[in-house]
């Protein structure tokens, strides 16, 4: 019982301690609107206006449509999907059989999607670096968070499934 009440309490205080930089769908959307207004300066097109419209338009549709799907097992699961709030479940069902973080896959769909239907390269190149911070300050803190709480479920879903796709 001691061990119990010392991990969940580990646990807790790892939440609490997160200290996450943004939020990722404030990271994303920041970075995406700064990378924007500099396309507005200097635009950088990269494909033919149409293809571009189609391409960014069929992306971030998929895009929404996963976070949508990842949502809703997390809700199924009982648990919230958001990040200040504790886990209560370690979702496996759904998106979360094929990457841990399909909410973040997600964004970084929709954000291309929005990116290739302006035709903007700048928001492209920004990418990488948001993906980098999401995983450093985000993914990291909350894989430790899950290990802390689930233990040996986790281990086993974290050695079965990719982070990402």
């Amino acid at each position: 019982m001691a061990q119990t009440t010392e991990t969940q309490r580990a646990a807790t205080q790892s939440m609490e301690a997160m200290g996450v930089v943004a939020p990722p769908p404030l990271l994303f959307g920041g970075i995406l609107m700064l990378a924007l207004t500099i396309n507005r300066f200097l635009p950088v097109p990269f494909m033919p206006r149409g293809t571009a419209r189609l391409a960014g338009g069929f992306l971030g549709i998929a895009g929404l449509l996963l976070g949508g799907s990842a949502i809703r097992e997390m809700r199924r699961a009982g648990t919230s999907p958001l990040p200040q709030k504790p886990t209560t479940a370690v979702v496996q069902t759904g998106p979360y059989s094929l990457t841990r973080n399909p909410i973040n896959v997600a964004m970084s769909m929709v954000y291309a999607g929005i990116a290739t239907f302006a035709n903007a390269l700048w928001p492209l190149l920004f990418l990488p670096a948001v993906l980098f911070e999401i995983s450093r300050d985000m993914v990291e803190r909350e894989e430790h968070y899950l290990e802390l709480r689930f233990g040996e479920e986790y281990r086993q879903y974290r050695a079965r499934v990719r982070p990402w796709i």
